[in-house]
Parts: C-alpha cells; structure tokens; sequence
C-alpha cells in the first residue's frame, strides 16, 4: 500500500483533488475555508497508468489518498481555524507517516511560509518525495503563475506543476509524477 497525503493552506483545493483523482465526489467540498477538519483516507484503487509509462504498480498495489484540514489560514502564520492542537499533531502524525506527499499552492495566494517550513522538514528530516502543485491557475494570469512556479523554485528548490482542477490542466503531469515517485517508495 502507498499512502499519498495531500497538504496544504487552507482552501487550496485539497479535497477536491482527492475528488478528482477518485473519479467521484467523496470528499466534501467548499469556498468556505476550514471545511475539511482532520485526516479523510480513501482508496485510489487501479490506477490508470498512461500507455507510454511502464506500471510501476504491477496491477498489485493500492494506494491510499489522504486529504488533511488546512494546516494554515492562507492569509496569516498561524494554524488553520478549525484545528486544535491534538487535531493539528495528529494530521502532522499521519503527514509523516505518508510515503508520498503532494504540496498543493493556491496560484492566487502564492507560498505560505508555514507551509514552506514543513515543506522543508518533511524533505530533509523525513526524507519524503514531494510534488508541489500550484492550483487553480485557470483564476490568474500566466504572468502570475510563472512568478509563483520562479518563487517555488527558489525557496523550495524544486519545480512545481501548474494545474487547473477545473480546466483538468496539468492534470496528466500530476499522474505521471505520482507513478514516478510510487516507484521508490520504501516497502
């Protein structure tokens, strides 16, 4: 089993990437920020694997998608509204025990530092594969998503995949990246 744990401020649309990847609307959905208050777990299931990539799943393994509560109000440093501290160390348990991590960054509200710090602990204590998403980049211009993707680059390091949730825009680039990752997973 591949645990895949989905991060993010509040409201950049985790849980409806969780909808997305599992065809179907699980995961309760709402411009309102906070609506997600834990740890949700589903079963991905099969996966579809491009015809031009090798399954590195060999049709056995299931993953697991694990969308959390925003773990930081967008606007400020401080821990997302709804989460207690229990709540919070809990979602923080259940983040470090996940064998992939996808990043997801609102385009509209950019890199959130509380974010970029777990970000930076999850890569080098934890030593976790991580796919930084920029979201909803169908509500900016491209300007601004490629000075979000410049800003991701630096202070992450690593590049980010611009993607649309409602235009499906990078999706395909998502998939990939989490089938490559699933490959060196520890078992």
């Amino acid at each position: 089993m591949i645990k895949v744990a989905i991060i993010g401020a509040e409201n950049v649309g985790k849980s409806t990437l969780l909808n997305t990847l599992l065809g179907k609307s699980l995961s309760e959905t709402s411009p309102i920020p906070g609506t997600t208050r834990g740890v949700i777990k589903r079963a991905f299931g099969i996966v579809k694997i491009p015809k031009s990539m090798k399954n590195p799943f060999g049709g056995a393994d299931e993953i697991v998608l694990i969308d959390t509560a925003g773990l930081f109000d967008p606007k400020l440093e401080f821990r997302g509204k709804v989460l207690s501290e229990e709540r919070f160390k809990a979602i923080l348990n259940e983040i470090s025990s996940a064998d992939i991590i996808i990043h997801m960054i609102d385009a509209q509200q950019g890199l959130h530092r509380g974010m970029e710090k777990l970000h930076h602990l999850l890569k080098f204590r934890y030593e976790k594969p991580i796919i930084v998403v920029i979201n909803k980049i169908d509500l900016v211009s491209k300007e601004q998503v490629k000075k979000v993707r410049e800003l991701v680059k630096k202070r992450l390091e690593q590049d980010a995949i611009p993607l649309s949730l409602v235009t499906l825009e990078g999706f395909n680039d998502l998939l990939k990246a989490l089938t490559y990752y699933a490959q060196y997973t520890k078992r």
